[in-house]
């Protein structure tokens, strides 16, 4: 066989060779950070998003999978969360509330979580040992004020504990992980919390998230988001009961306008306590929806009004919010709140983490953390999550392969859809 056969022979075996490890074909992407709300397929390749186009041939990929029906997003990101699980100094962490990442987030197609200042700069290693390092899913974190965290209450008052450089110093070492500051749950008089955590922000060039907690008249909220907080930095808990929303009308009240139109991020952080329908749906129909959509999940908020992150997300729905916006405010939001911009979107290069989610319609309902119901048309429910590129969540094993047709099959694979790639987690990019 001459030199030019063999050429001819090798290209055509390369050419046979299939481009992309998976191909999902036929569902309606959105994508808020490219504007797309369109029938695309979508291929992955070695972790990246490696093709986006209204039609890519079922033959250039090794595992196609029919998503038609569907919506194919980015992998939502949770910004309020509570993951550390663990003891510090025979004190639990994160007081008795947080819950392991991975036993929630990928069966509702969440690929990120914030935890929200259950660690501080005396406990982030042991948080970073014990499930950073261990959660397959992606794990970021906003560092407490605090520098014991969030062990309760009544251990959270301690000002002299609230260390600003401390804190930056900490998160400027820790970069890939820590995203942001948070006070939470201060009860005084003053302003010191919340000054030392802007005070940290500013040292470490990222934002602060609040959790405003006690309301007190010597530190009017208004103040908070008009004074306070500076553009980027979060106000969570956004449609709170107790929070001043709407006058003796029901009609928001303006300096709601003024902070938002001065940068500062209102977020939903539902939580067991935290999200009322009597403040979030006139909020939402006067043209005051949150900038981000998260949880505040923990243990009691799991098995209460909140329940996940879908559900949330379909509150809003069933709100009135289009699709899009609930999309929007679930990944790309989040990211850019957070400076994580190669997360919750869906560019050629990018982070394979995607979320396949179903649209029901119905008669459903849904619970506030005030224990009051809102019915509804219109429920999200997740299908499938890549993350990483790996398939980590398939909830009718629309990637596998029926038993009936397999013969003698031996195992094919737990968390993913053959058994020709590595079952080693893959080092995540954080």
């Amino acid at each position: 066989m001459c030199i030019v056969t063999l050429f001819v022979f090798a290209a055509a075996l390369l050419s046979a060779q299939p481009r992309y490890e998976l191909l999902l074909k036929g569902g309606t992407l959105i994508d808020p950070k490219n504007h797309i709300n369109a029938v695309r397929d979508v291929a992955i390749q070695d972790g990246k998003i490696a093709a986006v186009a209204p039609s890519i041939a079922a033959t250039q990929a090794r595992k196609v999978v029919d998503v038609r029906g569907l919506y194919v997003t980015p992998g939502l990101i949770d910004i309020h969360a509570h993951v550390f699980t663990g003891t510090h100094g025979g004190m639990l962490a994160g007081g008795d509330w947080s819950i392991f990442p991975d036993t929630f987030a990928f069966r509702t197609g969440v690929t990120t979580v914030v935890d929200a200042g259950s660690s501080g700069r005396r406990n982030f290693a042991e948080f970073q040992h014990n499930v950073i390092n261990r959660a397959r899913t992606r794990v970021l974190v906003f560092l407490n004020i605090l520098g014991a965290g969030m062990p309760g209450d009544n251990a959270e008052q301690d000002v002299n504990d609230m260390d600003a450089k401390a804190a930056a110093d900490l998160a400027i070492a820790n970069r890939d992980t820590i995203v942001g500051i948070k006070v939470a749950h201060y009860q005084g008089p003053d302003w010191r919390p919340v000054e030392r955590g802007v005070e940290a922000g500013n040292m470490a060039n990222i934002p602060v998230m609040v959790d405003f907690g006690t309301f007190r008249p010597e530190r009017p909220f208004q103040d908070l988001v008009l004074h306070k907080l500076r553009p980027g930095d979060i106000y969570t808990h956004a449609f709170y009961g107790p929070v001043p929303m709407l006058d003796e009308k029901d009609r928001l009240l303006p300096y709601l306008f003024e902070a938002r139109k001065r940068g500062v991020i209102f977020d939903v952080g539902h939580g067991g306590a935290a999200l009322a329908f009597r403040q979030a749906v006139p909020a939402v129909r006067q043209g005051f929806p949150p900038d981000s959509i998260s949880t505040d999940i923990h243990a009691g908020s799991i098995a209460a009004g909140m329940k996940d992150m879908l559900n949330v997300m379909s509150k809003f729905l069933n709100m009135g919010m289009p699709l899009d916006d609930v999309i929007l405010r679930s990944s790309w939001n989040p990211a850019r709140e957070i400076k994580r911009e190669e997360l919750g979107q869906l560019s050629v290069g990018a982070l394979a983490d995607i979320a396949v989610l179903r649209l029901e319609q119905g008669n459903f309902g849904f619970v506030d953390s005030w224990g009051a119901r809102m019915k509804g048309t219109r429920r999200l429910l997740c299908e499938l999550t890549v993350h990483d590129g790996l398939v980590v969540w398939d909830l009718n094993g629309i990637t596998r392969e029926d038993w009936d047709k397999l013969g003698k099959y031996k195992a094919q694979g737990e968390p993913w859809w053959d058994g020709t790639r590595s079952t080693g987690r893959r080092r995540r990019q954080r």
